[in-house]
């Protein structure tokens, strides 16, 4: 009788059993809903914001194609101009031909495509809102200026780089010396003849420049009026300059030398100044 009635101590523990879940089961519940939310907030903030950059990334056009939106202005502060605009050149293969023309074969792989755009941009083009080439034009006169006085220096006859006017009226003769011949041409005004903007825009003419530099001229019906020479030859300045920042200074003196100088003359059919200016007979 007494071993089937169950006792009051076992009834208690029964009771406890049923009603308490086991330590484990707990911790094993805790640990799966953990992992699997934390699996689901990492997938969502780590894939979705990399497509997203690199979808907006691939769109986005470069800066010499458009203006950058940050710069237009929300109203036009002066009005349009009633004269018709210079066409401008918007033709990756027209600027690529020039290069080619310039620089010699494979002159369009040279620079980036930044570069090139850049390079044919002046000031007054979108208000300089899309870059433009004074800092280059700047660099590469330093390099064709250094070239030319060295190319001035090394000629072997230098009597032809030399002023005819520097004859004393009273006969003397001052003394010279072959070892400082030459050195007297980088005062006779060669220099200066060689690196002045008529004789680069001449040059940037026979290149084909003008069709595919970008500047707003004041007048377009008038473009020597408006400065074309100047713009030009800025130009040229700038290819040179660019080069020497991404080929190096031995390619930049090179087409420099090369491409500039020696078509203007240098070493080769060159004139004093004072023959120029005389009419043919």
């Amino acid at each position: 009788m007494s071993s089937r009635t169950p006792t009051f101590g076992r009834i208690i523990g029964d009771l406890l059993r049923t009603s308490r879940p086991s330590s484990s089961c707990d911790h094993l519940r805790f640990r799966q809903a953990f992992c699997k939310s934390t699996r689901q907030s990492r997938h969502v903030s780590t894939a979705a914001p990399q497509l997203s950059e690199m979808e907006v990334d691939a769109e986005k056009p470069p800066r010499w194609s458009q203006t950058p939106p940050a710069l237009k202005a929300p109203v036009r502060v002066r009005p349009p101009r009633i004269q018709t605009p210079l066409k401008i050149n918007k033709d990756q293969r027209k600027l690529d031909d020039f290069y080619v023309k310039f620089l010699g074969r494979d002159g369009d792989k040279m620079l980036s495509e930044e570069t090139k755009w850049l390079a044919v941009t002046n000031k007054s083009f979108d208000a300089g809102r899309r870059g433009f080439n004074d800092r280059l034009a700047f660099f590469g006169k330093r390099v064709l200026e250094l070239q030319c006085s060295l190319g001035l220096i090394s000629v072997a006859d230098a009597s032809r780089y030399l002023k005819s006017t520097e004859q004393d009226p009273y006969g003397r003769q001052p003394f010279r010396h072959p070892a400082t011949e030459s050195i007297e041409c980088l005062l006779g005004g060669a220099h200066h003849w060689f690196t002045s903007h008529k004789q680069l825009s001449t040059l940037a003419e026979q290149y084909g420049l003008p069709e595919v530099v970008r500047w707003h001229p004041r007048d377009p019906e008038r473009l020597q009026a408006s400065g074309s020479e100047l713009v030009y030859s800025q130009a040229i300045l700038a290819i040179i300059g660019a080069l020497a920042l991404e080929q190096g200074g031995a390619v930049a003196n090179q087409i420099a030398k090369e491409k500039v100088l020696v078509p203007l003359g240098l070493k080769l059919n060159w004139k004093p100044k004072a023959e120029l200016t005389q009419p043919a007979p």
